[in-house]
C-alpha cells in the first residue's frame, strides 16, 4: 500500500484519483475482451457448424444476429456465420445446447471503445481547462481566459534606483533623454506653447551597451512607474492575443501615467510586415497594427503623459510605419564606450569587488578597446574568478590581464604538446609582429605584451594597446597594420626560409585592410579613381574593374610585405634577441622588451 500511498500523495491527490479511477475503468471494460481474444478461436464454415450440431458436439452458442459464437465440448471456442433467421431453436433446446441471443440494443466492442476514446477526449479538455483557469500548463502561460492580459512587469517608482548617474559614459545619449524626463515631470511646461513631446524613442545600439539600464534610469529619473515587457511576449499561437495584450499594456500605463514603457527587442514583433513565410505572419502583424494604433492612432490621448521607449539592435529591419514621426520619431544611439566610458564604467563595476590600489583602471580602459558595458563588468568579474582561485585577497593586475586574454583568445592551453623547433618557430613569428610595430612607432600603436603560450586556437599573441580613441586613421598608419600582420611571415621566411601555415589569421587581417583601403576609401592608383566599391558590404563593381581591384590589393601587399623583409634584414640582431629572449620567458611586456632592445619607450597620451 506504500506505492498506492505515495502516488495520490505526489503531485496532488486529486489529479492522482481522477486517473486511477479512469485506468481501473478501462481495464474493467477491456479485461473480458482481451481474455477472450487470448483464447485460440477456430473458424468453421456453416456446413460444418450444421455438422457440429448433428453431432452433439456443441456446448454453448452466443448468437449475435448472423455471427454465432460458441464452445464445444472439449472447450474448443468456434465462430462462424449463419443464414439470416437460419437458427432452429427447438432443435437446440431438443439437443440440450444452451444458447443466448444478443440483444440489438448491447454495445458492441468497437462501440465500447469509441465511447471511451471520446470519454479521455472530453475529459482530457476538462482538464485541460481547469488547469489553464489555475494558471498551469503551457509553461504556466497563465489563465486562458486572461491570455489577452499585458505580461508587463510593473515597477514602481520607489522600486527603481538607477539614475543616469548609474549610467557610465552615453553622455549624448543622457542628454537626448533628459527631453523624455522632463516632460514626465512637467508635462504643462510643454502644453502651455503647444509643444507635443515624441511618443517613442528607441534606442539603438549593439548588445551590451546599457540600453536596458538606460531606460530603467529614465524612470528613475522622471519618479514614474514603468512597465517592462519584451516583444516576445505579445506573440502566443493564438491569433489576437498579442493584439489584446498591446492594448491592454497601453490601458495598464494610462492608468498610472505618467508611465514609461519600455519594449526590449521590439524587432521581434516590429518588422516588416509581409515579410515572413508566405507573405506575412498573422499574428505578429496584428499585434503591430495594434501598436501602431495605440502609439498614434484615430483616437488622441495628448493629455495622459505616457511614453514608450524601445530597444533594438536591427533598427534596419523594423516596419517604416512604427519610425514615421508621431510614433517612434526619435532614435538615440548607446554606442560602444569609448575609452573615457570605459574608465567610468570600470569604476562603477570596481565598487562591487575588492581591488588591489595598484590596479590602474586607465591602462584595462585603454587595453579593452570595443568593449561594451556588459563585456566590462564580465571582464572585472573574471578577474574575480581568477583570484578567488588563486586564493588571494585582492584583485591585482596580473588577474585582469588573464582575464582579458581568456575573454579575447580563450583559456590558456595546456595540454598542447609542442617540439622546441615549433617553439622557435612560434617565437620568431610573434617576434616579427612586435618588432614590426617597434620600427614603426609614429603609425602604429604601443606594443603591450607578447607572449608564446598557446591560448584558444592561437599559439601565441602580440598585444598591442592604444594610446587613445581614433576616429581617423592616416593611408601610413593602415600600412603600418598591414606591415606589423605581415611581420610574423616575414620573420618566418628570413630566418627559416621556409613557410609555415601559422600565418593564416595574419593575411585575413591584411587582405581585409588592403580591400578597405582600395574599395572603400579610395586609397588605390590613379587608375581607379576615388570611387566607392564597396557599399553596404556588398562589392559593386564590373569583371574588369574587379581584376584591377585585385591587381591593386596585390601590388600593396606586396609592398609592405617588402617594406617588412627589408627592416627586418637591417634589425636581425634585435629580432634575434627578442626571439631568444621570448623562448626564455615565454611572455614579456612592453617594459622589458625596450630595455632589452634598447629602444625609447612610447610616451602615453595623457587626458585632462
Amino acid at each position: 500500500m506504500k506505492w498506492f500511498k505515495q502516488f495520490f500523495r505526489s503531485n496532488g491527490g486529486s489529479k492522482n484519483l481522477v486517473v486511477f479511477i479512469v485506468v481501473v475503468f478501462v481495464l474493467r471494460l477491456l479485461l473480458p475482451k482481451l481474455t477472450d481474444v487470448t483464447r485460440q478461436i477456430k473458424l468453421v464454415s456453416y456446413s460444418s457448424f450444421l455438422d457440429l450440431i448433428d453431432k452433439k458436439q456443441i456446448k454453448h452458442l452466443y448468437i449475435d444476429g448472423q455471427d454465432v459464437r460458441g464452445i464445444l465440448k472439449d472447450s474448443t471456442v468456434f465462430q462462424s456465420v449463419i443464414p439470416d433467421k437460419s437458427v432452429d431453436w427447438q432443435q437446440l433446446r431438443a439437443l440440450g445446447i444452451t444458447f443466448e441471443v444478443a440483444n440489438q440494443a448491447d454495445y458492441s466492442y468497437a462501440w465500447y471503445f469509441m465511447m471511451l476514446v471520446f470519454a479521455a477526449i472530453i475529459l482530457g479538455m476538462v482538464w485541460f481547462f481547469f488547469r489553464q483557469s489555475r494558471g498551469g500548463g503551457m509553461g504556466s502561460s497563465g489563465n486562458i481566459f486572461t491570455m489577452g492580459k499585458s505580461k508587463a512587469r510593473m515597477f514602481m517608482p520607489s522600486t527603481i534606483k538607477e539614475t543616469f548617474a548609474s549610467v557610465a559614459g552615453a553622455q549624448e545619449a543622457k542628454e537626448e533623454l533628459y527631453d523624455v524626463v522632463d516632460y514626465l515631470r512637467n508635462p504643462k511646461k510643454y502644453r502651455r506653447l503647444g509643444a507635443k513631446m515624441t511618443r517613442g524613442v528607441l534606442l539603438v545600439g549593439e548588445p551590451g551597451n546599457g540600453k536596458t539600464l538606460l531606460a530603467r534610469a529614465v524612470a528613475g529619473e522622471a519618479n514614474c512607474a514603468f512597465l517592462s515587457v519584451s516583444g516576445s511576449e505579445f506573440i502566443e499561437i493564438f491569433v489576437g492575443v498579442g493584439a489584446a495584450r498591446v492594448r491592454e499594456l497601453f490601458a495598464q500605463a494610462r492608468r498610472h501615467a505618467p508611465c514609461i514603457i519600455f519594449i526590449d527587442e521590439i524587432d521581434a514583433v516590429g518588422r516588416h510586415r509581409g515579410s515572413g513565410l508566405g507573405g506575412g505572419h498573422d499574428e505578429r502583424e496584428q499585434t503591430l497594427n495594434q501598436l501602431l494604433t495605440e502609439m498614434d492612432g484615430f483616437v488622441q490621448t495628448t493629455d495622459t503623459p505616457v511614453i514608450i521607449l524601445a530597444a533594438t539592435n536591427r533598427p534596419d529591419v523594423l516596419d517604416k510605419a512604427l519610425l514615421r514621426p508621431g510614433r517612434f520619431d526619435r532614435q538615440v544611439h548607446v554606442p560602444v564606450p569609448d575609452l573615457k566610458s570605459r574608465q567610468e564604467s570600470l569604476q562603477v563595476h570596481a565598487q562591487a569587488v575588492k581591488m588591489d590600489q595598484s590596479v590602474d583602471l586607465a591602462k584595462v580602459a585603454r587595453g579593452t578597446p570595443g568593449f561594451s558595458g556588459a563585456d566590462l563588468a564580465n571582464l572585472i568579474n573574471e578577474a574575480a574568478i581568477i583570484a578567488s582561485k588563486r586564493e588571494v585577497d585582492l584583485i591585482a593586475v596580473e588577474h585582469f590581464e588573464e582575464a582579458r586574454d581568456k575573454i579575447l583568445l580563450g583559456k590558456e592551453v595546456k595540454s598542447i604538446m609542442l617540439t622546441e623547433e615549433d617553439k622557435k618557430v612560434i617565437a620568431y613569428h610573434e617576434s616579427g609582429h612586435a618588432l614590426a610595430r617597434l620600427l614603426m612607432p609614429a603609425f602604429t600603436s604601443p606594443l603591450h605584451k607578447v607572449t608564446i603560450i598557446p591560448r584558444g586556437r592561437a599559439l601565441g599573441v602580440t598585444h598591442s594597446m592604444p594610446e587613445r580613441e581614433k576616429y581617423i586613421t592616416s593611408k601610413e598608419e593602415m600600412e603600418a597594420e598591414v606591415i606589423s600582420a605581415l611581420g610574423g611571415r616575414a620573420a618566418e621566411e628570413l630566418i627559416f626560409q621556409r613557410l609555415t601555415t601559422g600565418a593564416y589569421s595574419d593575411f585575413k587581417v591584411a587582405t581585409d585592410i588592403v580591400r578597405r583601403m582600395v574599395c572603400s576609401y579610395g586609397m588605390v592608383p590613379a587608375e581607379l579613381g576615388t570611387v566607392l566599391y564597396l557599399q553596404d558590404g556588398q562589392y559593386e563593381y564590373s569583371e574588369k574593374t574587379s581584376e584591377k581591384i585585385d591587381e591593386a590589393v596585390r601590388m600593396i601587399m606586396d609592398a609592405c610585405y617588402k617594406r617588412c623583409l627589408e627592416m627586418f634584414k637591417q634589425n636581425r640582431l634585435k629580432l634575434d634577441m627578442l626571439a631568444n629572449a621570448l623562448l626564455e620567458k615565454e611572455t614579456m611586456y612592453a617594459g622589458e622588451i625596450y630595455e632589452l632592445l634598447n629602444i625609447e619607450p612610447r610616451t602615453e597620451h595623457t587626458f585632462s
